[in-house]
């Protein structure tokens, strides 16, 4: 999983909203991304994130890490 860590906020949103999502504004440093299938996943802009809550955000939208990291 080395190639995972070290990815921020802003930098997930840029990959799931090339496979398909609506950005949606949140609360404070937070932004709501909705996938097609109308699954709301939440992270945070500028924070690094941790692995576990990237790879929830990557199993919820339906991708895999090699298709998420494709998309970087």
């Amino acid at each position: 999983m080395g190639k995972i860590r070290g990815i921020r906020g802003h930098e997930a949103v840029r990959a799931f909203v090339r496979a398909g999502v609506v950005v949606r504004q949140g609360k404070d440093d937070h932004v709501n991304t909705k996938m097609p299938s109308g699954i709301i996943i939440t992270l945070p802009w500028s924070k690094v994130l941790k692995i576990g809550l990237l790879m929830a955000a990557i199993k919820k939208a339906g991708l895999t890490k090699e298709e998420f990291l494709e998309l970087l």
